[in-house]
Parts: structure tokens; sequence; C-alpha cells
């Protein structure tokens, strides 16, 4: 016996929310909310997430399945194997958290989701990071190919000495540039998605390498005029646009790099203010995803890609902390 739908039951299907108002509406009835993960987790019918079984039983009275084959954990809900696992909060709070993150377009902090659903602030912090776990995506291939053109560039993330107490700069700021400020990656496909990552220094060999790892041989390359850069037309078509004189060259710039720095700089210091570097890759994988995911989706689109995307995935309080390393499943 599978699963099926009150709603179905009833003889009509309520249909899915377009915005906001509507999200909070329809999720604000728990069997929607099965009803909407199930059609994205189970699509060709309900699988015990343990074992692989599809001799199942629904318990509607709790919500959960009863799997035939006996096993630990033999009863489960739709939460499992995904970063819901093991919440004690509603599936109404979280999808709605989930439509803003996925949809905010600079980001949505824990502090107003949690004036806006009733869950503590700390709770929501780390119902943001599972979320952000999610939003993750799997650099699927290389970006580019011949006849592609790719910007690569980088960028400093940290507090500015300015806006320091003179105890904190004077503990913080030990030299000058970018020396005490972590160093974002960034390389774009003109007319394809962006990636960014936490990179340790900005040293020719650490970013050939990455360049390298990610792009396809035989793409034009466009970088800033950065000495990392030197050689990297031995395997691309490089070239270089000097800032100093120009920031276009006809087909040589780097704006769009530039135009996702912007976002996520206005997310972390207008949204989050305060980031500590060793969460930093989850806000921008964050800011990512929503970029890669502008065009040609509506919030509704981007919500239920986010939500396709929460299986197997599995973030405890301990491993978001630094205490232990990530569950894999």
């Amino acid at each position: 016996m599978t699963h099926q739908p009150i709603s179905a039951r009833l003889g009509f299907m309520a249909s899915e929310p377009k915005n906001l108002q509507q999200a909070i509406n329809y999720f604000s009835d728990p069997d929607n909310c099965l009803n909407y993960l199930i059609a994205r987790r189970w699509k060709d019918g309900v699988v015990c997430p343990i074992c692989g079984s599809r001799e199942v039983s629904f318990v509607p009275s709790r919500r959960v399945w009863q799997c035939k084959t006996r096993h630990p954990k033999c009863q489960f809900s739709v939460k499992v194997g995904t970063i819901f696992e093991d919440s004690p909060i509603g599936l109404d709070k979280w999808l709605t958290a989930m439509w803003m993150m996925a949809n905010c377009k600079n980001g949505v902090s824990s502090w107003e989701i949690h004036r806006s659903l009733g869950v503590t602030q700390k709770s929501e912090w780390f119902m943001l990071q599972r979320i952000r776990y999610a939003l993750q995506g799997k650099n699927s291939g290389k970006l580019g190919g011949p006849g592609s053109e790719i910007e690569v560039d980088e960028t400093f993330i940290g507090g500015k000495a300015r806006n320091m107490h003179r105890s904190k700069r004077a503990r913080v700021i030990t030299g000058t540039g970018g020396k005490d400020k972590a160093v974002v990656m960034g390389m774009m496909e003109r007319g394809g998605n962006v990636r960014a990552f936490v990179v340790d220094d900005r040293r020719k060999a650490g970013l050939q390498r990455q360049v390298r790892e990610h792009v396809e041989a035989g793409a034009a390359i466009y970088s800033d005029e950065l000495k990392s850069y030197d050689g990297l037309n031995v395997d691309y078509d490089h070239a270089v646009i000097n800032h100093a004189v120009e920031y276009v060259n006809g087909k040589v710039h780097t704006n769009g790099m530039e135009n996702f720095w912007s976002l996520l700089k206005r997310s972390l210091h207008g949204t989050y203010v305060s980031v500590e570097p060793f969460h930093l890759f989850r806000y921008i994988d964050e800011q990512a995803f929503r970029y890669n995911n502008r065009k040609d989706m509506n919030d509704a689109d981007r919500f239920s890609l986010a939500v396709s995307q929460i299986i197997g995935k599995r973030l405890t309080y301990a491993e978001v902390t630094g205490k232990v390393g990530e569950t894999a499943f």
C-alpha cells in the first residue's frame, strides 16, 4: 500500500504555489507538504530509504511509512535521508524558509526568518546552513571548450579595517591589501554558469591548477593583469584586460564575474553582516545557486529545483560547527 494524497482521495489536487504568499498558505497544510516532497523524491512510488524495498505501507495517523522488510528503522518519514532528518521543526517552516532562501536575491538572515516563522535564531541559523548544503551543486564536467568564452577573476572577502575598533584592528590586521582576508576565485562561462570557491592564496600554481581543473582546453579565457595567470596561453586562448587603463576592450573583460562579486558581497555585507571564514563556502554556494538559476525560471521553478537537491544530504550541528566531518550517505 502506497501513500495516496488526501487531496486526490477527495477528488481534487491543490495547485502548487507560485509566490511566497501562496507558499505560506499551501505549506500550512501538512498533507500539502507531504505530497509536494513525495512528488519530487519518489516519482515512481515510495521506496524505503534504508533497504530500497518498495513493499511499504503508509500510516496516516503519524504520516510515516512502515517497511515490510524487518530491519532497524523500518518506520520512516519523508524527512529521512534528507537535510530535514532528525529535525523536530515542521515542514511548513522548513519549506517556507527554503522558498525564501532560494528566491531572495540578496539572501535572507536567520534573524529575519526567526522573527517571521517563530523559531529561535539558533535553530534558524542551523536550518539555513542545511539549506545551503542542499543548494550546493555538483560540478558536472568542465566549463567551456573550443569557441567558448570564460571569465576568470578573484576577490577578497573580509572586514574593512576602517570599520573595526582600534583594539580589533591591531589584533586582526597584520598587513596591507588582502593579507588578512579570504581569497575567493570564480570562473564564469558566458551564457552559462558560474563556479566560485575559496582558495588558499593568489599564487600562480594554485590559480592555474583550478583553471585547468574546471575549464576545458581550447577555451578563450579573459582575466585581469594578475601575473598568476601568465602561461595559460599554452592551453587556452588567453587575453588580458588591464584595469589600470580600461575595463572593456571588445570581448575582453571580466564584467560578468564582477557582477557576481557585487551580488555576493551585497549579501555578505548587507544581509549576513558577519560570516566566519569557516562557513564562507556555504554562502558562496548559496549565491551561485541563485545566480545560475536566475534565467528562464520563476520562483516556483527555482524552489522546486532546490527541493529536488535535498536527498542524500545530511548535516548535523556537530558537523556544521566543525567538531566532526560531514556525513556521507
